[in-house]
């Protein structure tokens, strides 16, 4: 998935790993489970099951344990199930999305609520971006003007957002296939806006948020024309982090 790709590979690729997530869900939410469980529960062939299990044994988010047996045991081999490891289950804990969403809403309180909330948030999200767009900015100012695109999408792969570039009408695309904030930032999209804003400043252009996966999109994705000259601060603000009506 790190790859830059054509439309169609990038829309298979998010169609597996939305499957995978499925998987793994399944795994934490009741347990773990035999390939039977899981093809059941998700209506899935038990061949789709293994291949999607098979990848997430080599990503180290589950593993195969051989199945307690209580009481008296059966005859033949124990059935084989899957288990989320440390790093499977840490990718799903949620206590940190609480912890931050509370933060916010302190901070937005705190400022006096409404707009002036509002942008004490935002500034926050300013912020804290700035020291993640330092590693960012030194990886696109090493590469070609023509690779500043996959050079960035590159670094933030390196965050944990599984991102890709790719081609498109009149200009690029870049596509964030995970975002490790997404449950806060459905509460609080200046945490989308503040982003958006600081690709603009590191490509040195305009760039359009087109999805987002806090407002219930697969993919956060984000149009990057070739030709269009930056933009002033106040043009950027405007759209930064917005679906196009």
């Amino acid at each position: 998935m790190k790859n830059v790709g054509e439309a169609p590979h990038e829309e298979l690729a998010t169609g597996e790993h939305s499957t995978r997530n499925r998987v793994a869900r399944s795994i934490l939410d009741h347990g773990p489970s035999t390939v039977a469980d899981l093809a059941g529960r998700l209506g899935l062939t038990q061949a789709a099951v293994r291949r999607h299990l098979d990848s997430l044994v080599t990503e180290n988010v589950i593993e195969p344990r051989e199945q307690r047996v209580y009481g008296a045991r059966t005859r033949g081999r124990p059935a084989k199930v899957f288990a989320l490891t440390d790093c499977g289950r840490d990718a799903f804990d949620q206590s940190y999305d609480t912890l931050a969403v509370d933060a916010l809403r302190w901070i937005e309180r705190t400022a006096g609520g409404g707009a002036a909330g509002e942008a004490a948030v935002a500034a926050f999200a300013r912020d804290r971006l700035e020291a993640q767009a330092e590693t960012y900015r030194e990886a696109i100012e090493a590469a070609p003007p023509e690779g500043r695109t996959e050079a960035l999408a590159k670094a933030l792969s390196a965050d944990g957002y599984a991102a890709t570039a790719r081609n498109a009408p009149v200009g690029e695309q870049l596509c964030q296939h995970h975002c490790p904030v997404a449950h806060v930032a459905e509460q609080y999209p200046q945490l989308c806006e503040a982003e958006t804003e600081t690709f603009s400043r590191l490509l040195g252009t305009h760039v359009q948020r087109l999805a987002t996966i806090a407002h219930g999109d697969g993919v956060c994705t984000t149009f990057i024309p070739k030709t269009t000259p930056s933009p002033s601060p106040s043009a950027s603000a405007s759209t930064a982090g917005r679906n196009p009506a």
